[in-house]
């Protein structure tokens, strides 16, 4: 695959009609993720997908409330992230109290829709179009400033926002608290490492991201005054 195929890979997935394997549910759309993954896979048969932990090895995350997902979705090399809250069939968050395996499933699976979405595949769907880039050729103009409304822009906006926030902010604290153990730059090398922790750190926001790389340098220096690294 050339440099620019790689590069182009978003307008590709991001031409494609899905208006057909779309649902509908209390006004909102859909996007099959059984399909929306075969689809991608057919074309990029190197895609991978992945659900990020918590620290305890769950499959959802917690901030003593309510819960959320973590999911990536990787595609020539770049990785999109998408933070999706656990929630009920009227969209509202659902307790911690009251998740279920079933819950935490569902959310899962909606959560790597979007994220494919994020690299293209029906991301039309989650601004509030109908058709995709190709069968709008006269919108093209106003495609991405399009301000989604409804219930979808109290998701899109507000929750998710939220949900994203916590959690960032909940990485960075246990990146310090872990990192502050440790007596080596190794050992702290081989724990950014294991389960793609470091890429999940540079996915977060920009500010964040770079709080994130600031503590790691800091870690190596107290454990090494000599470090001369990033």
């Amino acid at each position: 695959m050339t440099e620019e195929n790689k590069l182009n890979y978003f307008e590709e997935l991001n031409s494609i009609n899905v208006s057909d394997n779309v649902e509908k549910k209390n006004g909102l759309s859909y996007l099959s993720w059984a399909w929306a993954w075969t689809e991608l896979k057919k074309r990029y048969p190197n895609a991978k997908k992945n659900v990020i932990k918590n620290d305890s090895g769950w499959l959802y995350h917690t901030d003593g409330k309510t819960c959320w997902v973590e999911v990536s979705v990787t595609i020539n090399d770049i990785e999109e992230v998408e933070y999706l809250p656990i929630m009920d069939y009227k969209n509202q968050a659902i307790p911690l109290a009251n998740v279920k395996s079933t819950n935490v499933n569902t959310s899962i699976q909606r959560a790597i829709t979007k994220a494919i979405a994020r690299h293209g595949l029906g991301l039309y769907i989650y601004a509030g179009e109908d058709l995709p880039e190709d069968d709008k050729q006269d919108n093209i103009a106003n495609k991405f400033t399009k301000e989604p409304t409804g219930a979808m822009a109290s998701l899109a906006n507000t929750a998710n926002e939220e949900i994203k926030s916590k959690a960032e902010e909940q990485k960075l604290n246990k990146l310090k608290e872990s990192l502050a153990n440790m007596g080596s730059i190794e050992e702290i090398d081989g724990y950014l490492e294991e389960r793609g922790r470091l890429g999940v750190l540079k996915a977060m926001s920009e500010v964040n991201a770079s709080q994130a790389m600031l503590i790691i340098k800091n870690a190596k220096l107290a454990v090494d005054p000599e470090y001369k690294g990033e």
